[in-house]
């Protein structure tokens, strides 16, 4: 009987595809040595996973409070900040003065003012948390995007603000001046109502600014693709449209006009960026 070939590093060869395709190792990210699963992944019962999440938001809540009672005392010189700055671009004179129509709409507009700068520093907490929540499952590249959301979530946060004060509610308030004009009619503005609308836009736009993070790290994570965003455009800008009506307080159709723009620069801003750097 002829003895068996020696397992000898001449005849032994990896296992490479026949048809030239990438191995798993190439196709990977993580590199040739990664395991095909994230080490810390486990399967988890679903109450636990619900508990995890809600203990999450909780932290998020107690942030977005903890930072609203520290700006409450402030709240009433940056309603009167906003308030010059906005409404006396109109050029309205004595007519721009806030009227208050209860005895609690101050203390009100304060409390909402203080609760929009918890939001803002909330939005960061809310990315770390998720963070956090899905870090089991995701790979080392996975959380190195992660983490760098989290402070590009609050630039982008007061990148909306400042896009709201300085662009958007000017304008609007314009519109709104020269809507309302006529020969016998007398302008007032009530101090809640547009400070509801103020607050509101601002709000809106600090999230509508996240957009470009949540696409890079959606794609980034292989989630979805840039093709798959792009052959899907003409949806977003319907769901664009319907949420700014649904979240904007404005029925001449100015303000969700004016935001659903933004929305659809900065997606298809985006997108063009992505395709041009090619990844």
């Amino acid at each position: 009987m002829a003895d068996e070939p020696e397992a000898t590093a001449s005849n032994i060869s990896p296992a490479t595809p026949e048809d030239g395709s990438e191995s798993l190792g190439d196709r990977d990210p993580t590199g040739p040595t990664a395991p095909e699963e994230p080490l810390e992944d486990e399967e988890m019962p679903l109450a636990d996973h619900i508990e995890e999440m809600v203990k999450r938001l909780a932290v998020v809540v107690v942030v977005a409070g903890g930072i609203t009672a520290i700006a409450l005392p402030f709240a009433e010189e940056v309603i009167n900040f906003l308030w010059n700055d906005i409404i006396s671009i109109a050029e309205v004179g004595d007519q721009g003065r806030p009227r208050i129509y209860h005895p609690l709409a101050l203390v009100l507009t304060e409390l909402k003012v203080a609760s929009l700068a918890g939001i803002i520093v909330a939005l960061p907490i809310f990315v770390y948390q998720t963070y956090l929540f899905m870090r089991p499952g995701l790979y080392p590249h996975e959380r190195r995007y992660y983490l760098a959301a989290v402070p590009t979530s609050l630039v982008l946060a007061f990148v909306g603000v400042s896009f709201a004060h300085f662009a958007v509610l000017p304008a609007i308030f314009t519109y709104f001046i020269y809507y309302t004009e006529g020969p016998t009619d007398l302008l007032a503005f009530g101090l809640t109502k547009t400070f509801n609308l103020i607050l509101m836009l601002m709000g809106y736009l600090a999230v509508v600014f996240q957009i470009p993070l949540f696409i890079m790290l959606a794609i980034m994570m292989g989630l979805t693709t840039r093709r798959w965003l792009a052959d899907r455009r003409l949806l977003f800008w319907g769901a664009f449209l319907g949420v700014s009506f649904l979240f904007t307080p404005d029925p001449t159709g100015m303000a969700p006009i004016l935001t659903t723009a933004t929305m659809i620069l900065l997606f298809e801003g985006t997108l063009l960026l992505l395709k041009w750097t090619g990844r």
